[in-house]
């Protein structure tokens, strides 16, 4: 009796076989599409937010401090709302969350056009803070869907990374297209309009959202005393640090070459090999020790981060494309096996609150290394090529951190009450 022989493995095949597995369960597409749209505004307010207050009020200084004083705001609101949704559920609590950031982002908008005094635009902006973190949301939902596939759940945060890139890169192209076309609060108001739609699109998938857990479940340490969160929290700031001042420093040697419009498009040739790294990483079927291999990938980013000093100083901004299309490719696997690690180490009834404290960190250091690589390119004698030091040296202390805090030799078991996959 004739047998029919297995379809042969072509590349493209091992390539997307991975996530055609991770999006076959139902639901599972419709989640990622409101997902996507509400995590767009991410990348939106803060760009739109300063173009329109500096348009309005004429002032960049007023406006870089309300949007700090928003990026503040969500430090500290941020970990609250997620812990508000892993107690009550992400449908009760993100819908709410959600609206009030639309309204915060409508009464800012008001604020601006009625020329209000300017502490209302403070609190406007900071009302914003209660935007629920939608990435995070999305990757329990994947680790709820996939919780017996140890791959798959590697895959969802490869996947969840090049979102993030995506949205962080085409939400500032798109706020500022929009403030410059349009008028200047078309930003703003398109964010809140994306949020809101995106929230109600993602909350009215129920099928795949996560129970919610006992509460004598959520009880215990807060995840940012868990064994091993402290020493990884600091390397998510000090990564964030690398991409705030690579950011600046970036667009400032731009504009030093006389090439300032291109200065975005160098950026973003960055976060493609970023974004080409993080789907190549999650066709791959990771083994062994998690945190050795968060070891290597940390390591490898600050290795790479000194090809761009090597690329400006050749005075073409070409050739330091090129070093920042190498140097962006470390930069997913890190933060995918710093997500693996925060769900391992973070109990199932509070990860949502771990994977927001991740971003919190993250965005902490963003703001940080935005304003270490604004000064250094300003005042350094060798100007914003000499600047590049300072992604060098704050991807250093994220290497030395992540070398000396994961050496516990049980550092890669899951909180309490999950078992390892590789030990099952």
């Amino acid at each position: 009796m004739p047998t029919t022989s297995p379809a042969p493995v072509t590349p493209a095949r091992r390539w997307t076989a991975p996530y055609v597995r991770l999006f076959a369960p139902p639901g599972a597409v419709a989640f990622t599409v409101g997902n996507l749209v509400a995590r767009l505004p991410m990348g939106m307010f803060t760009v739109a937010a300063v173009m329109m207050i500096a348009g309005q009020r004429g002032s960049y200084a007023l406006a870089g401090a309300v949007t700090g004083t928003g990026l503040a705001a969500t430090a500290v609101v941020g970990p609250l709302t997620a812990r508000l949704v892993d107690r009550y559920g992400q449908a009760r609590v993100a819908v709410p969350a959600a609206a009030f950031a639309a309204c915060g982002a409508l009464a800012l908008v008001l604020c601006v056009r009625l020329q209000a005094p300017d502490w209302t635009l403070f609190a406007a902006y900071a009302a914003t803070a209660t935007t629920p973190n939608t990435g995070g949301m999305s990757r329990a939902r994947w680790a709820h869907l996939h919780r017996d596939d140890h791959g798959a759940r590697h895959t969802a945060n490869s996947f969840e990374q090049v979102a993030d890139e995506l949205c962080f890169v085409c939400g500032p192209v798109l706020a500022a297209l929009l403030c410059t076309a349009l008028f200047p609060e078309a930003g703003t108001l398109t964010g809140a309009v994306l949020l809101l739609t995106g929230i109600l699109l993602f909350a009215a998938q129920r099928r795949t959202e996560p129970p919610v857990a006992p509460p004598e479940a959520g009880r215990g340490r807060a995840p940012v005393r868990l064994p091993g969160m402290p020493p990884l929290l600091a390397t998510f700031v000090c990564t964030g640090a690398v991409f705030g001042a690579l950011e600046v420093v970036t667009l400032a040697h731009a504009d030093a070459l006389g090439h300032g419009a291109a200065g975005g498009a160098v950026l973003a040739v960055q976060a493609g090999g970023s974004a080409v790294a993080g789907l190549a990483f999650g066709t791959w079927a990771p083994s062994g020790s998690v945190r050795r291999r968060f070891r290597g990938c940390v390591a490898a980013m600050a290795a790479l981060m000194t090809l761009p000093l090597l690329g400006a100083a050749s005075g073409s901004l070409l050739v330091l494309a090129g070093t920042l299309l190498v140097a962006g490719m470390a930069t997913a696997p890190t933060m995918v096996t710093g997500m693996t690690l925060i769900q391992r180490r973070t109990p199932a009834a509070r990860l949502n609150e771990g994977m927001t404290l991740a971003v919190t960190a993250l965005l902490a250091g963003i703001a940080a290394g935005s304003a270490a690589g604004g000064w250094a390119a300003q005042h350094l004698p060798g100007g914003p090529a000499l600047a590049y030091l300072v992604p060098v040296g704050t991807a250093l202390p994220a290497a030395v951190v992540a070398l000396a805090g994961f050496r516990s030799p049980h550092g890669d078991r899951l909180s309490r009450g999950r078992r390892s996959p590789s030990r099952r």
